[in-house]
C-alpha cells in the first residue's frame, strides 16, 4: 500500500475515520475485484495531490466486514468521504479521476450533500 494511503479495519475504523480532524476518503475495495485495481491508482494519485489537506485510506471489504455493512455498501468499489465524523459523499464504482476531483472539493467546501445510509 502505498505510503500516502491509511489501511482502515473494523477496529481502526472510528479512531482514523470518524475522529479525524481532516476530511477523509475511504475507498472500500477487494484484491479480486477487476475495477477496484483499476480505480486503486487513481486513488493514489489523488492522495499524493490532496494528501496535506484529507486523509485517504482504503478498507479490504473480504477482511473487514462490519463496516462496509454499516454503511450499506453493496457493490465495489465504493469511495465513501467523510468529515467531522459524518459521511458526506459516496461514489459506487468505477468512476473517473475528475469525478473524484470533484467530490474532494465538494467535501472540502462543504457542498458534498449524499445522504448516508447506515444500519443501527
Amino acid at each position: 500500500m502505498s505510503e500516502n494511503l491509511l489501511e482502515v479495519t473494523d477496529e481502526n475504523f472510528e479512531a482514523d475515520v470518524l475522529k479525524s480532524e481532516k476530511p477523509v476518503l475511504i475507498d472500500f475495495w477487494a484484491p479480486w475485484c477487476g475495477p477496484c485495481k483499476a480505480i486503486g491508482p487513481i486513488v493514489e494519485a489523488l492522495a499524493a495531490d490532496y494528501g496535506d489537506a484529507v486523509t485517504f485510506a482504503k478498507c479490504n471489504v473480504d477482511d473487514n466486514p462490519e463496516t462496509p455493512g454499516k454503511y450499506g455498501i453493496k457493490a465495489i468499489p465504493t469511495l465513501l468521504f467523510f468529515k467531522g465524523g459524518e459521511m458526506v459523499e459516496k461514489l459506487t464504482g468505477m468512476v473517473n479521476r475528475t469525478k473524484i476531483e470533484d467530490a474532494i472539493k465538494a467535501v472540502q467546501s462543504g457542498a458534498a450533500t449524499s445522504q448516508p445510509f447506515i444500519v443501527q
